[in-house]
């Protein structure tokens, strides 16, 4: 049983001109595949998707923005939560706005959202996580979350944010903390 718990309830959510505040994360790792004689070749990407409690596909951790924490302590908090893992933000992919069946209220009746992603570099995977009984984790490379993913927005988010940036040569454009600068290499901005 996990000792952490999932936030839960919509009393200390953000909005912003009638859209739910959503914080959420693309969390990577690399694999590196083996030639024929057991040598390390290829430096592949690799994200982590979890399993939709509402239907069919895959997701990226995500969850409401919460008026306590700045929106990167929000999708860091998501990642542990949802999928069970903790990591280094390394990157803003952009805002994603969508319309959801399943968020509507008071003060978001159309249930608009926006959405802020970031890319979380993955660094521990937990065995035991808040979510664990309702998710699913998924590791796939990134034509097979394009794939398998539930949402178009957060398909969006994976083509345009994270592909953009995996293709730009990663770099690192979010501030690190101490505990963090081990993830880059020598100049502190890539990894």
């Amino acid at each position: 049983m996990s000792e952490l718990v999932a936030r839960t309830g919509r009393h200390h959510q953000r909005y912003e001109a009638g859209c739910r505040l959503i914080a959420g994360c693309i969390p990577f790792r690399f694999r590196y595949t083996e030639d024929s004689n057991g040598n390390k070749s290829e430096k592949v990407v690799e994200v982590l998707m979890i399993n939709s409690t509402s239907g069919p596909g895959l997701l990226f951790p995500k969850g409401g923005w919460e008026n306590d924490e700045t929106v990167e302590e929000a999708a860091a908090r998501e990642a542990l939560e949802e999928a069970g893992v903790r990591g280094d933000l390394m990157h803003f992919l952009g805002h994603y706005h969508f319309k959801s069946k399943t968020l509507q209220d008071e003060f978001s009746p159309e249930g608009r959202c926006r959405a802020s992603m970031f890319a979380l570099f993955v660094k521990e995977e937990l065995e035991s996580w808040p979510e664990q009984s309702r998710r699913v984790r998924s590791w796939v490379t990134i034509p097979e979350a394009v794939q398998c993913c539930r949402h178009s927005w957060m398909r969006e988010a994976l083509e345009t944010g994270f592909n953009k940036w995996n293709d730009d040569g990663m770099v690192r454009t979010m501030k690190a903390t101490n505990n963090q600068l081990d993830a880059c290499d020598g100049d502190n901005n890539t990894i």
